[in-house]
Parts: structure tokens; C-alpha cells; sequence
């Protein structure tokens, strides 16, 4: 019973990347006029910043969704 909890969980952890990076996919196609990734090399902050917020934002929605 144990190693199902555990395999579960890492199901559930699995699922929030995919969706955390489907979700980053989305919203970079919705906005073509930025290029996060040459943005990123670029060293620009605020982009970083930004993708983090998303990140962090995406992850407590899913969090919650998942509990």
C-alpha cells in the first residue's frame, strides 16, 4: 500500500511539470512578439522575473488542483 502512495505521488509530480511546461508553451505562443529564450540570454531580468511568476503561479493553481 505504501508504494502506491509513493508511485501516485510521483505521478501527480509528473503531471504538474507537463503541465507547467504546456502552460509555458500557451502563453509563449500567445505573445510572438517576445522571444522569452533570447530575452533570457540576453541576460534581460525582468523576462526572468516574469517566467518565474508564471511558474510560481501555475504551480500553486495545479497544487491546488491535484490535493
Amino acid at each position: 500500500m505504501e508504494w502506491k502512495i509513493i508511485v501516485l505521488n510521483f505521478l501527480y509530480a509528473a503531471l504538474g511539470v507537463m503541465l507547467m511546461f504546456i502552460t509555458y508553451r500557451v502563453f509563449d505562443w500567445l505573445t510572438p512578439q517576445v522571444d522569452f529564450p533570447q530575452e533570457l540570454r540576453k541576460g534581460n531580468v525582468a523576462v526572468a522575473i516574469f517566467i518565474a511568476a508564471i511558474f510560481v503561479s501555475i504551480a500553486l493553481i495545479i497544487g491546488g488542483a491535484l490535493k
